[in-house]
């Protein structure tokens, strides 16, 4: 995976992560009401994501069938890390510490980070 996915990509690969394949019209109703897109921009999304790589289709008995090709957890630990390079510099401590000062993080996450940085200490 080298290409990143655009807002508008993210939100085309989130219907077919849940539930695959699916068909044009299926994306398209399913995100008619949230971004009032056509057919045919989804048609035109369709198109540049299997360009990337990120999609294929198969010929149905009616219509394309799309299956994604790309992982969702690899796009976001690719999506995580160029955000935090871009922003923080790939300095993890900089972002918390910005979340904590915003107060951006609940008791319950911050209890879950240190569990998970508890458990991290322990397996290595």
């Amino acid at each position: 995976m080298k290409s990143r996915l655009t807002d508008a990509e993210w939100k085309v690969m989130s219907v077919l992560w849940d539930d695959p394949p699916k068909t044009m019209m299926e994306i398209t109703n399913t995100l008619k009401e949230e971004t009032g897109w056509s057919k045919y921009t989804v048609m035109s999304f369709l198109k540049r994501m299997e360009e990337k790589g990120a999609l294929h289709f198969e010929e149905g008995t009616k219509a394309r069938l799309y299956y994604p090709d790309w992982n969702r957890e690899d796009v976001a630990i690719q999506e995580t890390e160029d955000f935090l390079n871009k922003v923080f510099h790939g300095k993890i401590g900089l972002m918390i510490n910005a979340m904590v000062q915003q107060k951006a993080l609940s008791k319950q996450e911050v209890e879950e980070l240190y569990q998970i940085l508890q458990e991290n200490e322990t397996d290595a």
